[in-house]
């Protein structure tokens, strides 16, 4: 086998399975930054062998066989006392290597094992995007708009604390859901946002639109999971909302087309009517969330007209709700567009003005927002400045070629 037919299967695997094989092997240590260096080990085997003796029937199942081993060799260094246990693993491994072991979805017992309560809250989320979809620290830190470094930092000594504190690898009951569910939402919708956009060429493309579809599939387990929680059914409504767009977002030339200039023909129909109704049902709870509003601005958003994006007033009473109760830079900024359209530019540039510098030196949707209200204003100067800052904080040329032509 060639290899480059070995190297294809390999990243195949690593992008759709990574974080189900991270999850066993660590279900198994409660070791992630172990099970992390026992998985790259198995995979820098495959890089060696596959070429030679081809790809495996189940590559998975090898890559679990070979990660577990490197795992247990850990061990057996660590705690000789271990022996007997660890040559047992190595014998029921080599059975597996001959029979395909199933792959049950353990991601979601990963997932809630990073949002346990001895982490610390501003790292959950980052944590769950690392070791439950194999992103890494520099992809992770542009969606939380946080130095790589200093998030490097902060997911090195969250592993080491999973590892002391013996961090159970299991969906929690109910008592223990609140304060752990909505950082397990939101590194849901952090990794979908980071599949939202397909600059680039086509594998860099291909990798994105999969996250993206992997981000919808745990949405839809998690709402599974907990039918009578509202918020993750008002994430999934959120997640579909975006989603059925995705078909009108390029032009046929791939050239970048706004919301409000979308082909509403091009959008799917069904996903827009899942989203209606698993928002309904997540309001008919009574108790609303951050993700529910954002839902909710979506469906405004959705049913307007061609060439609009929503009611002004009921748009700027929703992101007030949502600033006000779950802030966040990008809600901040989107609320000083839609009050901008509501209430005049002046006023929309008076709330970007009101958001710290630092914040948004690098947050391109700032600049990108900036512009747009700078035009309106008839301030040039300030737009030209807006459009040089969001052109450069953007690896997508089609959103680069349409910035350049707003006049």
């Amino acid at each position: 086998m060639s290899g480059a037919a070995a190297r294809t299967a390999i990243d195949r695997a690593a992008r759709t399975g990574y974080g189900r094989l991270v999850a066993l092997v660590a279900a198994r240590t409660r070791d992630i930054a172990g099970a992390e260096d026992a998985l790259a080990e198995a995979f820098a085997t495959a890089l060696r062998r596959w070429p030679e003796t081809g790809v495996p029937e189940s590559p998975e199942a090898w890559l679990l066989t070979v990660a577990r081993r490197a795992a247990g060799k850990t061990r057996r260094a660590a705690d000789t006392a271990g022996g007997a246990r660890a040559t047992l693993d190595i014998l029921m491994e080599e059975a597996m290597e001959r029979e395909v072991p199933e792959f049950p979805d353990d991601r979601l017992k990963l997932m809630f094992a990073c949002a346990h309560p001895a982490i610390d809250r501003g790292v959950r989320a980052a944590m769950i995007l690392q070791t439950v979809l194999g992103l890494d620290a520099a992809r992770i830190a542009r969606a939380f708009v946080v130095p790589p470094t200093t998030l490097g930092q902060r997911l090195s000594r969250a592993k080491a604390k999973v590892r002391g504190a013996g961090v159970p690898f299991r969906v929690p009951g109910k008592g223990e859901i609140e304060g752990r569910l909505d950082d397990v939402l939101l590194a849901i919708y952090a990794a979908y946002g980071l599949g939202w956009e397909v600059p680039g060429g086509l594998a860099t493309g291909r990798a994105r639109e999969d996250l993206a579809g992997e981000a919808l599939y745990l949405a839809r387990l998690v709402a599974e999971l907990m039918p009578d929680e509202p918020e993750p059914l008002g994430l999934l409504a959120l997640v579909l909302y975006c989603e059925a767009r995705r078909g009108a977002r390029r032009d046929a030339a791939g050239g970048y087309v706004p919301l409000a200039e979308q082909n509403r023909a091009l959008w799917d129909g069904a996903m827009v009517a899942e989203a209606e109704t698993m928002l309904e049902a997540a309001a008919r709870m009574g108790r609303p969330g951050r993700f529910q509003t954002e839902a909710a601005i979506q469906s405004v958003q959705v049913q307007a007209p061609r060439g609009q994006t929503g009611d002004p007033a009921v748009l700027c009473a929703l992101y007030d709700f949502l600033v006000s109760r779950w802030p966040s830079l990008a809600a901040e900024v989107s609320r000083a567009v839609v009050h901008g359209a509501a209430r005049g530019p002046e006023r929309g540039l008076q709330m970007l003005d009101a958001i710290p510098t630092a914040r948004v030196d690098a947050y391109q949707p700032y600049w990108a927002a900036r512009l747009e209200l700078c035009l309106r204003a008839g301030d040039r100067e300030g737009a030209e400045a807006a459009r040089a800052r969001a052109m450069a904080l953007t690896d997508d040329p089609a959103v680069r070629a349409w910035l350049g032509t707003r006049a």
